[in-house]
C-alpha cells in the first residue's frame, strides 16, 4: 500500500484518484487539499477522499508517503519549496517554470530536497516498448528521433531518452506553420458540428552533433480524429517507425517485428479488461506493472510513476529528477525563443546540468 496526499482538485489531479480507486490495494489517496473544501468534497466524495482547507490540516491528521502537487504552474515552485522545508517528498505534476531564471531559481532552493516530476510519456506502454527495444542494442547506436507524439517539453523528453542525451546542448532550429483543419473533440466530448480552424505546427531541428532530434506537434494531435502521433527512431543498424521495427540481423539478413499489444478481455477472454503487455517479435517489451487494472495507457503511465515514486523516497533510483525536467523545459523555452526570433539558438550548461 503507497499512501499518498494530493494538492489540487483539477483535471490533471483526477488522473491519480482514479488510478488510487482502481488500484486499492496498492494505493491510498490520505487527503486533498483544496482552495474550497466543501465544494470538493461533492467532487472527492465517489473516490472515498477527504478534502482539507490547508497542507497544515491535512499532514495534521495523514501521514502521506509522499505528496502530488497538481496545480497551476504559478504556486507550484512555493509549494515544492514549502514541501522542501518541511522535509517531505514531493512528486510534482508539472516541471513548474515559465522562464530559465525561475528554473535556477527553483533549482536553488530545492536541489537537496526529494522531489521527481511525474513526467509520464516515457511510461506510456508504447514510448516504454520502443526505448525497451532500442536499448536492447538491436538498433545499434541510435542517432536520430523524429517525435510527433508529445507537446512542449513532454515531446523533447521523449525525444531526448530516445538519443541517449542527458544534458549535452544543442542548436536549436524553429519554425511554425499553420493549416486548416476540420476540428476534432476537446476534454469537453466530442464536436456537436462540423467547423473549419486553424491547425498550429511546430516543428524543431536539436542538433546534437552526433544525434539528432526533430520536434514535430501540432495542437490538435492528443485529441484529433485525423492527426495520429508518429515515432521515428534510427539507428545504425536499424529503425522504429511507429509499430514497427525493422533491424540486421546480419549484414545480408534483415527483419521485421511488430510491436503487438495484448490485452484481456477481447474475443471472449474472461481474464478481464486491461493491457498485459507488448511483444516485439518473440520479445516481451513491455509488461504492465499495474495489471489487472482496467487503465488507459496515460493512466498507466502515470500511475507508473507513483510507483517509481515510492521506491525513490524508500532509497531507490530517480526516475525522472527535477534536473530532467529543468532541461526539458530549459530547451522547450529555447525552442520557443527560435520561433520568436526565426533564427537558430544555441543552449548553454545550467545549473542542474
Amino acid at each position: 500500500m503507497i499512501p499518498f496526499a494530493l494538492v489540487g482538485t483539477g483535471w490533471r489531479a483526477e488522473f491519480f484518484l482514479r488510478i488510487a480507486q482502481a488500484l486499492p490495494d496498492r494505493f491510498k489517496v490520505v487527503g486533498v487539499v483544496t482552495r474550497d473544501p466543501q465544494n470538493a468534497a461533492a467532487t472527492l466524495a465517489p473516490f472515498g477522499v477527504t478534502p482539507y482547507a490547508s497542507l497544515d490540516d491535512l499532514l495534521a491528521a495523514q501521514k502521506p508517503l509522499f505528496v502530488v502537487t497538481s496545480v497551476p504552474w504559478s504556486v507550484n515552485p512555493h509549494l515544492l519549496q514549502d514541501l522542501a522545508r518541511r522535509g517531505i517528498s514531493a512528486l510534482s505534476e508539472t516541471p513548474p517554470a515559465t522562464t530559465i531564471q525561475e528554473l535556477i531559481d527553483l533549482w536553488s532552493l530545492t536541489r537537496n530536497a526529494k522531489i521527481q516530476v511525474a513526467e509520464q510519456y516515457w511510461a506510456q506502454p508504447l514510448h516504454a516498448a520502443r526505448m525497451a527495444f532500442a536499448y536492447s542494442g538491436k538498433l545499434g547506436r541510435v542517432t536520430q528521433a523524429q517525435i510527433s507524439a508529445a507537446h512542449g517539453y513532454h515531446g523533447i523528453s521523449l525525444m531526448r531518452r530516445f538519443l541517449g542525451i542527458g544534458y549535452e546542448n544543442p542548436t536549436i532550429m524553429a519554425r511554425r506553420f499553420q493549416s486548416p483543419i476540420v476540428q476534432g473533440p476537446s476534454r469537453n466530448g466530442p464536436p456537436t458540428e462540423e467547423n473549419i480552424v486553424e491547425s498550429d505546427q511546430v516543428l524543431a531541428w536539436f542538433d546534437f552533433g552526433d544525434r539528432l532530434g526533430v520536434f514535430d506537434f501540432t495542437n490538435d494531435q492528443y485529441f484529433s480524429y485525423v492527426r495520429d502521433k508518429r515515432v521515428l527512431i534510427r539507428g545504425e543498424r536499424g529503425e522504429i517507425i511507429d509499430q514497427q521495427a525493422t533491424y540486421l540481423h546480419n549484414p545480408n539478413t534483415p527483419l521485421q517485428v511488430d510491436f503487438v499489444r495484448h490485452s484481456a478481455g477481447e474475443n471472449g477472454n474472461l481474464e478481464g479488461n486491461y493491457l498485459k503487455g507488448i511483444q516485439a517479435g518473440e520479445s516481451w517489451v513491455y509488461h504492465n506493472p499495474l495489471a489487472p487494472a482496467p487503465l488507459s495507457d496515460d493512466e498507466i503511465a502515470i500511475g507508473t510513476c507513483l510507483l517509481r515514486m515510492a521506491d525513490y523516497v524508500d532509497g531507490g533510483a530517480p526516475f525522472y529528477s527535477l534536473a530532467e525536467a529543468c532541461q526539458d523545459r530549459y530547451l522547450d523555452i529555447l525552442m520557443a525563443e527560435s520561433l520568436k526570433v526565426n533564427q537558430p539558438v544555441i543552449a548553454t550548461f545550467q545549473p542542474w546540468a
